[in-house]
């Protein structure tokens, strides 16, 4: 098999390492469409030797810093994922995504009649980590539970 060979970028991000099939789900967590003008790369079960599985993707955005709370955001459907920052064509910054215990603001609860969901009330949603892997959350508020599999329906990014 032919080794897969990807230009460096000069200036972004390069999210490594994570689980085969998710890189779209990156993306739509980012809120990146493709029509923002960056420069995206986006490689699909790519070989890998350090996931289950033996592939990964991978995305490049030329021009484009995550800020820290992407990071916790991708880490909830990639934990794997290690983010490179890239300034002048080098690595300055290497960053480990690891879920947080509670995350706050970032996923919707999806009972429509909890607090954090009523339009009137000031509340953000806020969820206690059960589980790391599989991804288990409990929302504070009502008690809910969230599935791994259903959390990419309930990501606000």
């Amino acid at each position: 098999m032919k080794a897969l060979k990807v230009s460096k970028i000069k200036n972004g991000t390069v999210i490594d390492h994570i689980p085969a099939g998710r890189a779209l789900d990156v993306l739509r967590l980012l809120g990146i469409t493709g029509k923002e003008g960056f420069m995206i790369l986006v490689a699909m079960n790519v070989s890998s030797s350090k996931l289950k599985g033996g592939k990964k993707d991978l995305v490049k955005i030329e021009g484009k810093y995550l800020t820290p709370r992407e990071a916790e955001t991708i880490a909830l459907i990639a934990p794997t994922a290690t983010i490179n920052i890239i300034k002048d064509g080098e690595v300055v910054e290497k960053i480990n995504v690891s879920i947080p215990d509670v995350i706050e603001g970032i996923v919707r609860c999806p009972n429509p009649t909890c607090i954090s969901r009523k339009e009137d009330e000031p509340i953000k949603s806020k969820f206690r980590v059960i589980n790391k892997s599989p991804l288990r959350l409990q929302c504070y508020y009502c008690e809910t539970e969230l599935e791994e599999e259903d959390l990419s329906k309930y990501v606000v990014g």
